[in-house]
Formats: C-alpha cells, sequence, structure tokens
C-alpha cells in the first residue's frame, strides 16, 4: 500500500513539474494578479537571462519524467533537488504564501530518497 501511495504522489509531483517546465517554453499559465512586487522583480530579473528559464524548465521536465516513473524515480528526486532548492529559497524570500505547496513537493522527494537510499550509497561511498 505504501509503494501504490508513494507512486501516485510521484505521478502527481512528476506531472506537476513537467507542467511547470512547459510553461517556461510555451507561457501558458497566466500570472497572478496578487503576486508579491519582489516576485515579479525576480522573475523579471530571470528572464533578463536568456539561457535561465529554458534551462530550469527543461530540468523540470526531465526531472519530472523521471520521477512519474518506478524504474528512474530515484534519478528524478536527484535531479529535481537542486530545483526544488531555488523553489523553495524564493518562497522563504519573496513569496512565503507558497510554502505549503513546496513543503509537499520537499516531502514526497525526501520520501523518494529515502525509500532509494541503497542506491545513493555507491556514490557516496569509497
Amino acid at each position: 500500500m505504501k509503494q501504490k501511495i508513494l507512486s501516485v504522489l510521484c505521478l502527481l509531483t512528476g506531472l506537476m513539474f513537467i507542467n511547470a517546465g512547459l510553461d517556461k517554453f510555451l507561457h501558458y499559465m497566466p500570472v497572478p494578479a496578487d503576486l508579491p512586487e519582489k516576485m515579479v522583480k525576480t522573475g523579471m530579473a530571470f528572464a533578463q537571462i536568456g539561457w535561465l528559464m529554458p534551462l530550469v524548465g527543461a530540468v523540470e521536465m526531465a526531472g519530472g519524467l523521471l520521477l512519474a516513473f518506478p524504474r528512474t524515480r530515484a534519478l528524478g528526486a536527484i535531479v529535481l533537488l537542486p530545483v526544488l532548492a531555488g523553489v523553495l529559497l524564493t518562497n522563504i524570500t519573496a513569496a512565503p504564501s507558497g510554502l505549503p505547496i513546496v513543503s509537499v513537493f520537499i516531502a514526497v522527494i525526501a520520501w523518494v530518497i529515502a525509500d532509494n537510499w541503497g542506491k545513493y550509497l555507491p556514490i557516496v561511498s569509497r
């Protein structure tokens, strides 16, 4: 039962990251009107760096796809970890209202990492 719950959560989280990555290329999600000014300035600064948003979008889509499938889930969690760290720091500094959603993503990724810890040990051990 635990694995089924994890699979559903990973699929939903993967789809959310795929959606966020696609939006970096296609810009189909509207920007909320009540977005804090600090967040708007941060987004505009990121957009000024022409390669940054496409790179983040590609990593989000790749990580979301990897996370969605059980065989590649461990790699997907590691790929999404730096993106999730950036999302967390951005929400802490600019838009604390997004922290509950980020906390759910962190919990899912932490569960995947804990569940696949044995796969990571050869990377860090001698």
